[in-house]
């Protein structure tokens, strides 16, 4: 004997129809359940970092970074080029279980920090700590983002020695777009 698809799909569908009558409602719920995304408030936060800029400190060259979304917006990747060649790279995101913003850098120097935060006024603050090799213990870094008026990013990086020490700068640089 030769059945045709054609002529055996509407028979098994009516039998699923006749066997399991709450299959459609079934999956009409599972269709109403939003698939997670990253298309919240807070997944946006960060966007004002997104772009090819040209970075300076004290007016003189520091850099180039590269900020891209990618995984359908729910990451921003950071590519930096510091003025001797150095290189970095950061996996910045909201994360919805945790409420928070992160971010984990790692360069070509085996550096690497993992920093946490979010959004305080108009500014991304991520905090963090790792350990001191020279000195023992641990270090405490606060790096803030501050969008400006003129369209330019102010990133301003602090350590401290420890909870009760006060902030020291180590980096104080603007973002100037390029594209």
């Amino acid at each position: 004997m030769n059945f045709r698809a054609t002529r055996a799909a509407p028979s098994v569908a009516a039998a699923a129809l006749i066997l399991s009558p709450g299959a459609l409602a079934d999956d009409a719920k599972a269709a109403a359940v939003a698939t997670p995304n990253c298309d919240s408030q807070e997944h946006r936060q960060f966007d004002f970092w997104v772009g090819t800029w040209s970075v300076t400190e004290a007016g003189q060259p520091a850099g180039q970074n590269t900020i891209e979304p990618d995984l359908k917006r729910c990451a921003l990747f950071e590519s930096w080029r510091s003025i001797d060649g150095s290189r970095g790279r950061s996996i910045n995101f909201y994360d919805r279980d945790r409420r928070r913003w992160h971010q984990t850098w790692i360069d070509d120097r085996g550096g690497a920090l993992e920093l946490d935060g979010g959004l305080v006024g108009a500014s991304m603050v991520l905090e963090g700590e790792r350990p001191d090799a020279k000195a023992g213990g641990s270090i405490r870094h606060r790096i803030t983002w501050t969008p400006e008026r003129d369209g330019s990013v102010r990133q301003h990086w602090q350590t401290a020695k420890s909870a009760n020490s006060a902030w020291e700068t180590v980096f104080d640089g603007r973002y100037t777009r390029t594209r």
